[in-house]
């Protein structure tokens, strides 16, 4: 079976799509309007003016929504008119403000983003001012004391509305509840302030032939690169230029300069906003009575609380020590024989190019060497045929009416056995000048059930920064590439298949320490050798294939450095814990002074005139949350065994509907351990990611056990 599912995908990948194959939203219509669903394609407005009339036309609607909720005899109120009204007017205000961060995000006209960051900053406004319509609250608190008998989702979105409520400071005397909406306020321009500028910053770096010695033709002949007869322009805030530049640059002095420019983008800007941020941030949290920021923003996630997340951090610190310090140890060597210089250390700057050699020189694995096997669309095509097989679904490409860019593209969802309309997803996929410069999955329009009953199916979009076609190859993408496609258009997926009833659970509305899980683990099918030969050949010779040698060795030399890539991550972690950690109240912040020391503890030597922190964009949205990738990634390998123990592994579409049942389509509308209990059929385990890290016993790592909890109050290892 395994074998005529690999040989029906394989057949699948050799369709191309004609041009007459595209689609448009009519075609669709009639299967939606069976299944009793809204499938809407947004409307995107073509003017400032028109960005900030959209926000404040949703401002309006909601405004008057409120009212009506306010203004209700307090004795006949009821779940539709309180909680699930709230629900309903979140829906369209959701859609406004979503499709605004969007145009911030991707427009290629600065007047655009800057009215989209303008517009948002009042969005933001009026959003923390809702929290805090007395009229409203005593609406919701009259129907909560009438101790409704509910069941399900509806009792889990009235239990979170009361806590939002509380955490919002509505408890709180009159004075400190409007000191807290002042700041929260304040916060809100702040953090966007913060991400603004890190979309903003540009930062080209001029190198010789020379000084790029071993950097290959995929960044050289990238457009724009080539700037002089022997001058070459490597933008810092491009990852894909940074990191291949890093990896590849046999001039330390090259990489050591190109760290130092990216180590202080936005630095002058986001210092001292970032410090702001981090003040405003402590003063809500004390005056809401908790110890600190990350016990306020954790009390809701998984780990239930700060302690929790340090413990589980730093015991991963601890338990992979040894295994960093060996691989850390190796790495030195080779740079003592490259050098010859025996008191050679290995710096921030040198663990991406050592790395590589080891992986090389080591294990015979050529990262740059593989990306010939990685031609975007062969990917994308072959993901798609992958996604389609094992989730019962169907891509279908259709007419996007309005474009930001010209090789947008949009694609409805839908079920492969009913033909129901599920969602839709666009794809912006390469970089350029003011687009966000990482990658992601945005939402655009939730899942939910509108008040006349039909159901309103998700659009979202991925958008991210692959390497663009040079003048005479293709996009050719890195294995660590096409683990990050794989990763984010899981995020689309979780989406895009939800079943919930509101907004407040649609899609990847789930504990923030768990939202990466079902994405981390999707990353583990590019590692795979019947996954990968559905789409990986060399786009000069598409029949040849990678070797399974050389998949083994891809996977040796992954096992061989995860320890510094994975104690990197744990460093993230660690420092935005203590960042949002105990602090004395009044007491100012220095940003960089708190982080730079941990980042030398934690990983490895830094330049000290640098500062991570003002470009690190996960400090906004994750801020407090950033062991969240760590901690869903112990959930991720233990799902992952799923898969690896089903009759056709990663391809087996039995255990890939059951992720799509139990994970995807209930979002955050359940418990999220009785999601991961009915997928996996048991309690959750640290075991198998103990296993990816090369870590023997959770016993090994101070304060771990391999005892599970099956409550959720507690870290995967506790």
């Amino acid at each position: 079976m395994k074998h005529l599912l690999l040989v029906s995908l394989l057949a699948a990948f050799a369709l191309p799509l004609r041009a007459d194959d595209v689609k448009s939203l009519s075609d669709f219509q009639a299967a939606a309007e069976k299944a009793n669903e809204v499938l809407t394609i947004p409307t995107w407005p073509k003017t400032p003016v028109e960005v900030q009339g959209e926000i404040d036309g949703a401002i309006a609607k909601a405004n008057a929504a409120l009212d009506v909720i306010g203004k209700q005899d307090l004795s006949k109120v009821t779940f539709a008119s309180t909680v699930g009204a709230i629900d309903d007017l979140q829906n369209d205000a959701t859609i406004a403000i979503q499709k605004t961060v969007v145009i911030q995000q991707t427009n290629q006209e600065a007047a655009m983003r800057d009215a989209a960051e303008k517009a948002i900053k009042v969005f933001q406004d009026w959003a923390v001012g809702v929290d805090y319509r007395d009229d409203v609250y005593k609406a919701v608190k009259a129907y909560a004391d009438t101790k409704p008998k509910l069941e399900g989702e509806d009792a889990l979105l009235l239990e979170y509305t009361l806590r939002d409520y509380r955490r919002a400071g509505l408890a709180l005397p009159p004075d400190k509840r409007a000191e807290v909406e002042r700041l929260r306020k304040e916060l809100a321009k702040l953090e966007t302030d913060f991400e603004a500028n890190i979309v903003a910053v540009k930062a080209p770096v001029v190198f010789t032939k020379a000084e790029l010695e071993g950097v290959p033709d995929s960044i050289l002949e990238s457009p724009g690169v080539k700037t002089g007869d022997d001058s070459y322009t490597v933008l810092a805030n491009v990852t894909f230029h940074y990191n291949t530049v890093e990896e590849t640059a046999k001039k330390e002095e090259t990489r050591k300069h190109l760290y130092q420019v990216r180590f202080n983008l936005a630095r002058e800007k986001n210092v001292p906003v970032l410090n702001d941020i981090l003040a405003h941030r402590n003063q809500i949290a004390l005056l809401l009575g908790y110890k600190s920021w990350d016990d306020f923003q954790i009390e809701i996630k998984m780990a239930k609380n700060g302690a929790a997340a340090k413990t589980f951090i730093h015991d991963l610190i601890a338990g992979i020590q040894p295994k960093f310090e060996a691989e850390v140890a190796e790495l030195r060597k080779l740079k003592i024989a490259e050098t010859k210089d025996p008191n050679a250390q290995i710096s921030k700057w040198d663990w991406r190019y050592f790395t590589n050699q080891i992986k090389k020189e080591k294990y015979t694995v050529d990262t740059e060497a593989l990306r010939v096997y990685f031609p975007f669309q062969r990917v994308l095509d072959g993901m798609f045929n992958i996604y389609q097989s094992i989730f019962g679904l169907k891509f279908t490409k259709i007419i996007a009416p309005d474009k930001w860019i010209d090789d947008l593209q949009l694609y409805m969802v839908t079920d492969a056995d009913s033909g129901q309309p599920l969602g839709m997803f666009y794809l912006d996929m390469f970089p350029r000048d003011g687009k966000f410069n990482h990658f992601a999955e945005f939402g655009i329009i939730p899942g939910k059930l509108l008040p006349n009953g039909k159901y309103q199916r998700p659009t979202v979009a991925l958008i991210c920064n692959f390497p663009p076609p040079a003048k005479d190859k293709p996009s050719l993408l890195s294995h660590q590439d096409v683990e990050t496609l794989f990763h984010e258009f899981g995020h689309a997926l979780h989406a895009i298949v939800t079943t919930v009833k509101d907004v407040r659970f649609s899609g990847t509305s789930v504990p923030a320490d768990f939202v990466e899980a079902p994405s981390q683990m999707l990353q583990n099918w590019v590692w795979n050798k019947k996954v990968l030969d559905i789409f990986a050949a060399d786009y000069r010779d598409p029949s040849k294939k990678i070797p399974a040698e050389t998949i083994a060795k891809m996977k040796e030399a992954k096992l061989a450095t995860i320890g510094v890539t994975y104690r990197r991550q744990f460093t993230f972690a660690d420092i935005d814990l203590t960042l949002h950690d105990i602090h004395p109240e009044g007491q100012p912040y220095d940003c960089v002074a708190m982080s730079n020391p941990i980042f030398e503890k934690d990983f490895l030597p830094i330049d000290p005139d640098t500062a991570f922190v003002a470009y690190f964009g996960h400090l906004v949205g994750y801020d407090a949350g950033y062991y969240g990738y760590a901690w869903a990634d112990a959930i991720a390998a233990d799902m992952a065994t799923v898969f690896e123990n089903a009759p056709n592994g990663f391809l087996d579409k039995t255990a890939g509907m059951k992720l799509r049942k139990e994970i995807y389509a209930p979002g955050g509308s359940r418990d999220i351990d009785i999601s991961i209990h009915n997928f996996l059929g048991r309690d959750r385990s640290i075991q198998p990611f103990l296993k990816t890290l090369g870590i023997e016993s959770p016993a090994k790592s101070k304060g771990a056990s391999s005892k599970e909890s099956s409550t959720g109050n507690a870290p995967p290892n506790s």
